[in-house]
């Protein structure tokens, strides 16, 4: 039977569309034009059908929906008004766009009969998008209202993840008509098909490359979180005795504990992962696209090595590097099929990686991360560091800079519970993202680490966090700079540090913490670091800790421009390091493959 309601409005067929697509919660500001949607949402919200959080500005309200959607691997949703409202989203639909995560937007608009004139508050938010949307819509009828809704659900999950909007003029939330609603997985779209580049014809060409390969690397990336290929990654990593390293957006795709893996590579990588992919014969991208704060020197990248590629979008096949053999499709699925055929296969030997694989425990144990102890200064490494102890299945979000690439180097995470501005690099991005994962996950730990300049970029969302008490644990790495754009000035630019000191004008963070009712700690010594980091993650509610540390640390090892990955900056043996560093925990775990 067919589901027919008389007399319902656009902003009814919205909202009851949404619900129908299981969306518990958006993420959004009011104002003028979206105020019909504003209303009708008012009514269902009394009815306990679904929830909207109040963020404090439009770009938070997008980086909230997609820590929501990162960490679930459901659509995140966002609403926002005409004009400016919608044009705070930008950075955050481009966020999304980047780093393939789902996202339905949708944005209030000035009544169809002003559109093009100029009115008040009206942008065309259409257009200014286009570029760094997976699709967006202008509903001219509410008749269609329920099926694009549909329609963007789908393509927003469909294939490689991304943002859709949908823009909405102020009379059609007020029209009345007669509602017909459509059903989640009841519509085909065409321009959406499912490619199918011959599987089963790669498949034995891929068991040949790596039963002749003799050092071959795994190198994934977010394409396998995705997919939710990490049980896959892991299976063939072990049957075939394959070291992997991952990507800032594949981290999480491996417990960081196990023998086989080599941490992130690329521009501020491990040593050891960097020599790796310099010296490999077979390398086998997984949801990667080669981009180049990974690749380094493109045409020095991996450059002995044959290339298998395995991605959903077949637009980053062969963008940057030509591969032997790739197929085009779902990451688990892929995987699946090849680790079948690798055990079916009764000719298959792994014996010819035992040296490669001694060979990388060298590197590791000559090479490792390493952590700063000068006197009782602190660092920012030991803090992060320390953050691994008793954090097991916590959520962490970073903003951008070194701190958000020392999180990655000392952090060992869970699928999905890493959440970071990847593609676009959006400071900013860290708090709100906290946000949307802690309303996704409420009863889990949700630990936002920011620097201090990329803090202030959004830090009225302490606000948003007051309002619902959300529990975040707010770790700011304060050095008084913008960390990674000065250690770019002495590296590059002559020491000459053009407006990235950010000493003047910047907050009390304890006092602002208390302005919001957040509980907080200043840590300045070393001596305090366990003692800071107990009462953080004891007390109940939000917790801020402003962290003191030694402001000329840089963010080593470092690939300069232009150079290859096995060409880095700060590399030093162990045994000249250790004059003055300590080996990290994550490094003395790293010691053999036996």
């Amino acid at each position: 039977m067919i589901e027919v309601i008389n007399q319902v409005t656009g902003s009814f067929a919205l909202i009851d569309s949404l619900v129908k697509h299981n969306v518990k919660h958006i993420f959004g500001y009011p104002g003028g034009a979206i105020l019909p949607i504003y209303d009708e949402l008012y009514k269902w919200e009394q009815k306990g059908k679904i929830t909207h959080i109040l963020c404090r500005h439009e770009q938070a309200a997008a980086h909230a929906a997609d820590g929501y959607a990162r960490s679930t691997g459901m659509v995140g949703v966002c609403f926002a008004t005409s004009g400016p409202g919608a044009t705070n989203l930008v950075s955050g639909i481009a966020t999304a766009q980047m780093d393939s995560v789902p996202m339905v937007l949708i944005t209030g608009q000035v009544s169809r009969a002003f559109i093009g004139t100029d009115a008040f508050q009206e942008v065309d938010i259409f257009g200014i998008t286009l570029p760094i949307v997976k699709h967006s819509y202008v509903v001219r009828d509410p008749r269609h209202m329920s099926r694009i809704i549909a329609e963007a659900f789908y393509i927003a999950q469909h294939g490689r993840p991304g943002p859709v909007l949908i823009d909405i003029p102020k009379d059609v939330g007020l029209e009345k008509f007669t509602y017909q609603p459509v059903y989640p997985g009841t519509i085909t779209l065409p321009g959406c098909r499912t490619l199918n580049t011959g599987k089963q014809k790669q498949i034995p060409k891929i068991i040949k490359l790596i039963s002749q390969s003799s050092q071959p690397l795994l190198y994934v990336g977010g394409g396998s979180i995705i997919s939710g290929a990490h049980d896959q990654v892991a299976e063939l990593a072990v049957i075939c005795q394959i070291p992997i390293t991952t990507t800032l957006m594949g981290k999480g795709i491996i417990d960081e504990n196990h023998l086989l893996s080599l941490g992130m590579l690329g521009m501020h990588g491990t040593a050891y992962a960097n020599f790796a992919v310099s010296e490999c014969d077979l390398l086998i991208a997984l949801g990667a696209r080669f981009d180049d704060r990974v690749t380094g020197k493109l045409d020095e990248f991996a450059c002995n090595a044959q290339v298998i590629h395995i991605d959903i979008d077949p637009a980053e096949v062969g963008k940057n590097r030509i591969p032997h053999v790739a197929i085009v499709g779902d990451i688990k699925e892929s995987l699946e099929e090849i680790i079948l055929a690798i055990k079916e296969s009764k000719d298959f030997f792994f014996e010819q990686t035992r040296s490669w694989k001694d060979r990388i425990a060298n590197w590791k144990l000559q090479y490792p991360l390493l952590i700063p102890q000068k006197n009782n200064s602190l660092s920012p490494q030991e803090i992060i560091s320390s953050l691994n102890k008793n954090t097991l299945g916590a959520y962490f979000t970073t903003d951008v800079g070194q701190h958000q690439m020392w999180a990655a180097q000392f952090l060992n995470v869970m699928p999905r519970h890493w959440l970071s501005s990847a593609g676009l690099g959006t400071m900013g991005y860290g708090l709100p993202a906290a946000i949307g994962a802690q309303i996704a996950h409420p009863q889990s730990l949700v630990i936002c680490i920011s620097g201090d300049a990329s803090f202030q970029m959004n830090l009225q969302e302490l606000a948003t966090i007051a309002q619902y008490d959300l529990p975040i644990k707010i770790i700011i790495i304060n050095n008084k700079w913008q960390g990674m754009v000065r250690q770019w000035q002495q590296a590059f630019y002559g020491q000459r540090y053009s407006h990235s000191n950010m000493a003047n004008g910047s907050p009390d963070f304890q006092i602002l913490a208390s302005s919001f009712g957040i509980k907080s700690y200043c840590l300045n010594t070393r001596d305090n670091l366990d003692q800071a980091l107990d009462l953080c993650f004891s007390t109940n509610g939000p917790f801020l800790i402003d962290c003191q540390v030694t402001e000329d640390e840089n963010c080593y090892p470092m690939v300069a421009p232009g150079k290859s990955n096995a060409q880095m900056i700060g590399v030093y043996k162990q045994n000249k390091a250790l004059n003055n560093h300590q080996v990290s925990n994550n490094t003395k775990r790293y010691s053999s493959f036996n």
